[in-house]
């Protein structure tokens, strides 16, 4: 269900007087959300003059499934880029040697209580383009378990050429509900990717998605959490008659969009019993060239650890 489009882009830092400077990666991070100017207060209030009616909205949220099958029906693998540069922005997903599985940075075996495999798990994986940059990239530490709303996208995933049982297994699923435990043990996972995945799911399902994650996942355990943020363009951008509620919002096709503050993505991932190792706001200028257009986007971006067991 991941939602960041494909185009050509060129990231540059925004430089915003309000924001302070930006990192080498050319991301502006702050914990401060975006102060609106009077034309972008203007552009919240006009879409407020006509909102998604209820029975719209609790057909939208039955058919959610259908409208990310229309999606992928569509667009088949085309949409999305991959996204190699998810090991750049979470170091955790890294294979302590990329060449040989099991092996530390110097060469040397781990001890056999080290050397078990770890686990991943992909929420909302679309047609596989985090898993997959990962396995070209040599990262394969993992067995890989990834899930979406979507059968047609998880069988888009299975017909991938790096597709292979023997150290992925992907699957249709609701993560809303407990369906996942028909798959995946309580406690086992050392890592899962919410990657543009929350946005998609109705604001008042997001507590129980956390909550089955953090039954899924090993004592010191790692989420790793981007998505979009609040007052990003994409959000500024929606006419009268998309809003389905705060922040919230319906695309053309039916698919849903919810835009997060910083302080709500820690409360939520606090109140399932997790640790907010790092949480903050990405402010990053877009530049599509082909097309002229220079745009401020606004991420979420966090680590949330399952405190580890007491020794």
């Amino acid at each position: 269900m991941a939602t960041d489009s494909k185009s050509p882009t060129v990231d540059k830092s925004d430089v915003t007087a309000r924001l302070p400077k930006p990192s080498n990666l050319g991301d502006v991070v702050t914990d401060r959300t975006k102060v609106l100017t009077d034309v972008e207060r203007g552009q919240l209030e006009e879409q407020n003059k006509r909102m998604v009616t209820p029975f719209q909205a609790q057909k939208l949220e039955h058919e959610a499934r259908k409208h990310w099958d229309l999606f992928y029906k569509r667009n088949d693998t085309r949409f999305f880029k991959d996204r190699h540069w998810t090991t750049r922005e979470f170091s955790e997903l890294l294979s302590e040697n990329p060449a040989v599985p099991g092996t530390l940075a110097d060469g040397t075996r781990r001890n056999d209580a080290e050397n078990q495999q770890k686990t991943l798990l992909e929420v909302g994986c679309g047609v596989g383009n985090l898993i997959f940059p990962l396995i070209e990239d040599g990262h394969r530490d993992y067995f890989i378990y990834a899930c979406d709303l979507s059968p047609r996208a998880v069988e888009l995933v299975r017909k991938h050429n790096l597709y292979d049982e023997r150290y992925m297994r992907a699957f249709p699923c609701d993560i809303t509900t407990p369906e996942v435990f028909g798959t995946v043990t309580e406690h086992s996972l050392d890592i899962v990717t919410l990657i543009f995945v929350l946005s998609a799911i109705h604001p008042e399902k997001l507590p129980a998605v956390v909550a089955n994650i953090f039954r899924l996942i090993k004592p010191g355990g790692m989420v790793l959490f981007r998505d979009y943020g609040r007052y990003d363009m994409a959000q500024l951008r929606f006419k009268a008659g998309h809003k389905i509620g705060e922040n919230f919002y319906v695309r053309q096709d039916g698919t849903r969009s919810y835009y997060f503050a910083e302080d709500e993505v820690a409360t939520l991932f606090r109140q399932a019993g997790f640790a907010v190792l790092l949480n903050s706001y990405i402010h990053r200028r877009t530049i599509n060239a082909k097309e002229n257009i220079d745009v401020p986007r606004i991420f979420v971006q966090g680590k949330f650890q399952k405190p580890p067991q007491p020794e």
